[in-house]
């Protein structure tokens, strides 16, 4: 596993195409943003194991965690 120190505002950036920003920083909480193509996938690790043991998924989706119908964040 690669360990980056990241600061808020600073990003990784994966396969020219996937970047991760450190929105806030919030005592024991960090808030990332997630930018990547629609056709990649990006699920928080729960809702990503539900999926894949096909479990309906029970919690309220907040607005700037799913694009809207026209795909945008």
């Amino acid at each position: 596993m690669l360990v980056l120190s990241r600061k808020k505002n600073e990003s990784i950036v994966i396969n020219d195409d996937i970047t991760i920003v450190v929105v806030e920083i919030r005592g024991d909480k960090v808030r990332l943003g997630v930018e990547a193509p629609k056709e990649v996938p990006v699920h928080r690790r729960e809702v990503y194991d539900a999926i894949q043991h096909g479990a309906a998924v029970d919690t309220p989706a907040k607005a700037s965690e799913e694009p809207d119908a026209a795909g945008s964040a």
